[in-house]
């Protein structure tokens, strides 16, 4: 078939739906037949995205005049109004993705999205998130202000709550103040172009510039490196592959722009020898069932499970082989990732993993791999930590089995910097000195630390990190969920010193502008709960 302009979807830019400036064009692929959709996307050249920069400083500025309860408003329209499209949202993210519409996707991570959103409009009502701070006695206020446009650009997995016109990253910039420029994931642009009908709906609706939220689908290599280094850009949120969020990242700093980004992470959970002698089943169930939901397609996915040699991991390596043996495989996100998948694994069995169960190319007739568990002993891991550290995103899952505590230890203070780490332990205070070790080495690497607890789950919590050391994310200091935390990314510290009263912003006047907010005042909280 051949694809002309008029058969490609609009770009959303300066508040209105246009057809893009480029007919080069792409098109989603169903996950669940190996079919193509047929929908066609434009990929956009720089003159899309030099006009979309140029309407987001204009939103911007307008935006800095506008109340925050116009903001929280359009966040919690937009709430509503998710809600209310939750079927036709369901069924594209479902072709697109081919994660399952019930419980994923309508139950799970739908009410999540809307639920982020109202929280991120509860906090740009209250202002908590920008840390007013006020010392009379020098006469110097202080709080975040909005930082100008965000680029956001979404991951595959997450087609709601982390969608770029929708999600997390979306949800923070918007409640600082900014536009967003969202650029869709490929693998469900239809699912973006949805949600941003949504939100533009709400932008007119509440009376924000027109402008607050724009949308392209894809560009080139160059032109995204090009967009995130743009002058006009205040920051960029990305998730998703380490190559290509490292080439933002490089493009990014160059220019001395703020760029967070969340790229990859194996997830280590460690089991001791007390934990398989208590309740090793169980530890079965919880280890199967996170590792293999939604196909392992979660970055906080265990990819490694770090344990002790004994009779008890083998037998729990055993019970792990045969259910991943006998658990029909999910369904991959696209064929690019059943491709990744397949290669990682050829990686680590290269390297000298042993493969107890699965491997092989991807399936003809939909995205999938059999599910695979390897095996390395730890002291061929010591010999290659690197190499065998290599993600194999999606239903795979490493086996490292130490000679004992200390090389385990070892193995531990070799990990790259991770999202989660989880230690399960003896539910007594017997090995309380061994994990003191583990944990001592663990910790360090990881952005959330979990006890006998898989990681899978990312609460909406306003004490949640999700974040961590590279290569889990770009920068140690900030997390992706959690609201206010996320929120401070796409904002500008700024002291006001000796400024009048009359021309300080709203948070930083002797009245607090809601019952809510929380100022610190001369050293002590004031204020809401406090």
């Amino acid at each position: 078939m051949t694809i002309t302009a008029t058969d490609l979807r609009p770009v959303l830019i300066a508040g209105s739906w246009r057809d893009a400036t480029s007919q080069s064009s792409f098109q989603a692929t169903d996950p669940n037949c190996n079919a193509t959709l047929e929908a066609a996307f434009p990929v956009s050249d720089w003159q899309d995205c030099d006009a979309a920069l140029d309407a987001a400083v204009a939103a911007a500025a307008e935006l800095r005049r506008l109340p925050a309860e116009k903001i929280a408003e359009f966040m919690e329209l937009y709430a509503d109004k998710i809600e209310a499209a939750k079927d036709a949202l369901v069924e594209s993210a479902f072709a697109e993705t081919g994660l399952a519409r019930s419980p994923r996707l309508a139950d799970v991570e739908l009410p999540r999205t809307s639920n982020q959103l109202r929280a991120a409009a509860a906090a740009c009502r209250s202002g908590n998130w920008a840390l007013p701070t006020i010392d009379t006695k020098a006469g110097i206020r202080s709080c975040y202000r909005a930082l100008g446009p965000v680029c956001v650009f979404g991951p595959n997995n997450f087609p709601f709550a982390f969608n770029s016109v929708s999600g997390g990253d979306f949800a923070a910039a918007i409640a600082a103040g900014n536009p967003v420029i969202g650029k869709a994931n490929s693998s469900h642009p239809e699912t973006t172009r949805l949600l941003a009908e949504l939100a533009h709906a709400a932008v007119m609706e509440s009376g924000l510039p027109p402008a607050t939220v724009q949308l392209i689908y894809r560009t080139s290599h160059a032109d995204g490196e090009r967009l995130v280094a743009d002058p006009r850009v205040g920051a960029t949120g990305y998730t998703g592959s380490r190559g290509a969020g490292l080439a933002l990242k490089a493009a990014a700093d160059k220019a001395g722009k703020p760029i967070y980004l969340e790229l990859s992470s194996v997830n280590p959970v460690v089991i001791t020898p007390g934990a398989l002698a208590e309740r090793g089943e169980k530890m079965v169930d919880e280890f199967v069932g996170s590792a293999l939901m939604g196909a392992g397609q979660f970055c906080t996915n265990p990819g490694i499970v770090m344990l002790v040699a004994g009779a008890q991991t083998d037998a729990f390596i055993d019970a792990v082989q045969a259910r991943y043996a006998s658990t029909a495989a999910g369904t991959l996100l696209s064929p690019a990732v059943a491709r990744s998948l397949s290669k990682s694994v050829q990686t680590l069995t290269g390297l000298g993993a042993e493969l107890l169960t699965g491997g092989g190319e991807p399936e003809s007739d939909r995205c999938a791999v059999a599910n695979t568990l390897m095996r390395v002993d730890g002291g061929a891991f010591l010999n290659d930590p690197e190499g065998f550290q290599t993600e194999a995103f999606g239903n795979a899952s490493l086996m490292v089995v130490a000679d004992d505590v200390p090389q385990l230890c070892r193995a531990i203070d070799c990990l790259e910097g991770n999202l989660t780490g989880c230690v399960y332990s003896s539910e007594g205070d017997s090995e309380e000195a061994e994990v003191e070790q583990i944990t001592f080495v663990l910790e360090p690497k990881v952005g959330r630390l979990l006890n006998d607890k898989m990681p899978t789950g990312v609460a909406v919590s306003a004490a949640m990190n999700h974040g961590g050391p590279y290569p889990a994310t770009g920068h140690p200091g900030f997390t992706a969920v959690g609201i206010p935390a996320s929120v401070l990314r796409f904002g500008k510290l700024t002291s006001f010193d000796n400024v009048r009263p009359s021309r300080l912003p709203c948070l930083l006047k002797d009245a607090a502008p809601t019952e809510q907010t929380v100022r610190l005042i001369d050293g002590q909280w004031r204020g809401g709960a406090v």
